[in-house]
């Protein structure tokens, strides 16, 4: 996520509340600054003129202290994040500055309540860009960038932020030992590291854990825990045995293997929202309610999931959707992020309506507009020919139902109509034309207008 200058509010008249995060040293003095890991180290750097200085000028200095080269320079964004919001920083963004600003931002952003927005505390992080394209990233030789990409990637994995089937996780569950044991381990050793290091440092929580409620603990996770194991051991000797064993490039191969496998995932390398959506009626009663959901935004496309089962409810390509962002009209209501694609009503081609309720819905409606564009101008680029095969590649083969990859129509409640639009006229999206008239031309998109536009680039 990011934003101009201007997009984010003014520094507040009054002093900052409190020094909060990674940058709250001096802006007059010496000032040390703890920039954060994906893999929980920092950088500590001791800087003059933080105050002034932007991202740009701030990340030579990261990448100089890292042994980054600067083929590199776009690899990586300096993020704030906290509990509660992640934002990444444009180039020109003054870290110190945002700083400041957090409770407004917070206030603006999220549906924290005040006591949690007082105390809460953003972290530096240098992470990936979300903008760098996978492409480039597999080009990649210097083990160091490659490094800090894996432990974002099994991060991610390892928390559920990317959902992945059983035997996906496994192989990069093995592939991590790979990485970090090294290739040369028998299956005694193998087990005692993997129990020393915990099984939760190699597989997702929910996996390792265990996610049974009672009738799980009755039964127990050594059970399951000695399960894993041996599925990782057996795993690993699959991963080592096609490794270049005692190579120079083995780490590095490695390394591609574990970010390539990651690839295969949609939602590689998106920005990550909290939102909400209505969750379809059920009882005699048509009770609903609300489902919490994670919103992940790339260049590939969005990806709807759901927070408490880690699986996919809705994943579209930029091709496949419309969207647009509506403010409240009265005092209670919510933003909402509106999503638009092609569905099916009892053998009926009909227009689906997502609703995503979330105060962050001008940001991510920003970020969809971005990277439309972005990619807009990457396929002016390329020769017909090369466009044709990207669109054949997309199409892929298709996944089980039963893939936490595959998306669940089904189980969302959406809005349904015919292409006049006429059943909800008022909120029906600005790009709303019918898909079923506009598939025969390459999908075009018209500018989102809103009030205080907020640039995702």
């Amino acid at each position: 996520m990011e934003g101009d200058d201007g997009d984010f509010p003014p520094d507040p008249s009054e002093p900052s509340h409190s020094q909060r995060g990674s940058v709250a040293s001096s802006v007059t003095r010496a000032q040390d600054l703890l920039v954060y890991l994906a893999s929980d180290s920092a950088v500590h750097l001791t800087l003059e003129g933080l105050g002034c200085m932007n991202a740009q000028e701030l990340g030579r200095n990261v990448r100089e202290a890292l042994n980054i080269p600067n083929s590199a320079v776009d690899v990586f964004a300096f993020w704030f994040c906290s509990p509660l919001l992640d934002l990444q920083l444009k180039p020109k963004h003054l870290p110190y500055k945002l700083c400041r600003q957090w409770q407004d931002l917070l206030y603006r952003f999220t549906e924290a309540p005040a006591e949690d927005i007082s105390q809460d505390e953003p972290c530096l992080l240098f992470k990936r860009n979300v903008f760098y394209s996978r492409s480039k990233e597999l080009q990649i030789e210097d083990e160091g960038v490659l490094r800090l990409l894996y432990d974002e990637a099994k991060m991610n994995i390892l928390e559920g932020r990317y959902p992945c089937d059983p035997e996906h996780w496994l192989k990069l569950g093995a592939l991590s030992c790979a990485i970090e044991l090294g290739t040369g381990l028998d299956d005694h050793a193998l087990t005692a590291a993997v129990r020393e290091k915990k099984l939760s440092s190699f597989l997702p929580a929910h996996a390792a854990l265990g996610g049974g409620g009672f009738l799980s603990t009755l039964r127990g996770r050594g059970g399951r825990n000695a399960e894993m194991e041996q599925n990782l051991v057996k795993e690993y000797r699959s991963v080592c045995s096609s490794a270049a064993t005692g190579s120079s490039q083995e780490p590095i191969a490695l390394l591609h293997q574990y970010l390539g496998s990651c690839h295969t995932l949609p939602y590689y390398g998106c920005a990550f929202f909290m939102g909400e959506i209505d969750k379809p009626a059920q009882g005699l009663l048509h009770r609903g309610g609300r489902k919490a959901v994670s919103v992940g935004i790339s260049l590939e496309g969005v990806y709807v999931m759901d927070v408490k089962e880690k699986h996919v409810l809705l994943g579209l390509k930029f091709s496949e959707l419309s969207w647009d962002h509506s403010y409240p009209e009265t005092e209670g209501d919510s933003h909402i992020l509106w999503l638009e694609f092609d569905g099916e009503e009892a053998g009926v081609p009909v227009n689906k309506l997502l609703k995503i309720y979330s105060k962050q819905a001008e940001l991510m409606s920003g970020l969809i507009e971005f990277c439309v564009e972005l990619r807009s101008v990457g396929e002016s680029a390329a020769t017909g020919t090369d466009g044709e095969k990207t669109r054949e590649r997309r199409q892929g083969k298709l996944r089980r139902q039963s893939s936490v990859v595959c998306s669940r129509v089904h189980s969302l409640n959406t809005i349904s109509y015919v292409d006049d639009g006429k059943e909800i006229k008022r909120l029906k999206p600005k790009r709303a034309a019918s898909f079923f008239t506009r598939q025969a031309q390459p999908p075009t998109y018209s500018a989102v207008q809103v009030t205080e536009s907020l640039e995702q680039g």
